[in-house]
């Protein structure tokens, strides 16, 4: 889940080089930084990919799995249906200096996901307690972090330079916007999101938790041989599935905009062919899900 900067080139002399290439990849986010290492949780891929040890995970705590979602308020559903590809033409911060926009939303859903599969948590039980985190004697946050932050930083392919001095200047922009991400990402919530924002986050998880079980079975049916193979490596790639399965299935969002969303989630967050496969996996979910709903609605008139 981590990567790191490579400056190389072809030649080994003592000689400036005549390009240099730079990894891109250095543009993705941390997002270990936040929870506990994956060795403290062996059972993380169970959690993320079998129903049957999920429920000694959900049962012991106060989550909501089984209630019923409450309707939020209609700004909330009104600022999902703007989530499309023009997201960057939406105001990233209120008048509050903190994020509102939709996005900002399932970055922290999908954050909280993961963490709770290496903690072996309920997703609405470790977003309730960052909630409640309490705030350390002398602790600032300089909202100007937020204002730098890039919720469309995505990798890309490498990146060339005629001298090591632009190298040295990329990789220290880099280091600069990984740092930002970390402050912002590893803050207590109530200074980085609105309050619209955090409700449509937390609505999220109840609905993660409440289509687990079914979502697991729907993971296993459309994803790759080797994602399933190697679970504890394809946690954010799991996360994100079970984020749009349960957006779209539950809280009703057009699955255009949702794939969407996890398609840059996954370039965000991932690497390799993850938007590629993601967004197959999520399309193939929304074509069985359609099936199913078109053969209940039969079902209602024989």
């Amino acid at each position: 889940m981590e990567a790191t900067s490579v400056l190389s080139s072809s030649s080994t002399s003592s000689f400036p080089p005549s390009h240099i290439l730079l990894s891109s990849y250095t543009s993705k986010p941390q997002m270990g930084f936040i929870f506990n290492s994956l060795s403290k949780c062996t059972s993380a891929p169970r959690l993320l990919f079998s129903s049957s040890h999920q429920t000694s995970v959900y049962t012991n705590s106060n989550s909501s799995r089984f209630s019923v979602l409450r309707p939020s308020a209609l700004t909330v559903e009104e600022a999902v249906e703007q989530s499309t590809d023009t997201f960057s033409v939406q105001p990233k911060i209120d008048k509050s200096g903190r994020f509102c926009s939709p996005r900002a939303a399932r970055e922290l859903a999908l954050m909280t996901i993961y963490g709770a599969c290496l903690e072996g948590s309920g997703p609405v039980r470790l977003f309730e307690k960052r909630m409640n985190i309490r705030r350390e004697p002398g602790y600032e946050f300089d909202k100007e972090w937020l204002v730098k932050y890039n919720h469309m930083s995505f990798g890309g392919p490498p990146v060339k330079t005629e001298t090591v001095e632009e190298a040295d200047e990329l990789l220290k922009n880099d280091e600069n916007d990984s740092e930002i991400e970390a402050e912002v990402l590893s803050a207590p919530p109530k200074l980085v999101y609105s309050k619209l924002i955090l409700r449509f986050s937390r609505k999220l998880l109840v609905a993660v938790e409440e289509k687990w079980d079914n979502n697991v079975l729907a993971i296993n049916k459309v994803a790759p041989d080797n994602w399933k193979n190697e679970p504890a490596s394809r946690i954010l790639e799991f996360s994100i599935l079970h984020l749009s399965m349960a957006e779209i299935s539950v809280l009703g969002t057009r699955h255009q905009i949702v794939i969407n969303e996890a398609v840059d989630l996954a370039k965000r967050f991932c690497d390799g062919a993850a938007p590629r496969i993601i967004n197959g996996c999520l399309r193939t979910f929304v074509k069985d899900l359609e099936r199913a709903n078109s053969r209940a609605n039969q079902s209602l008139f024989t």
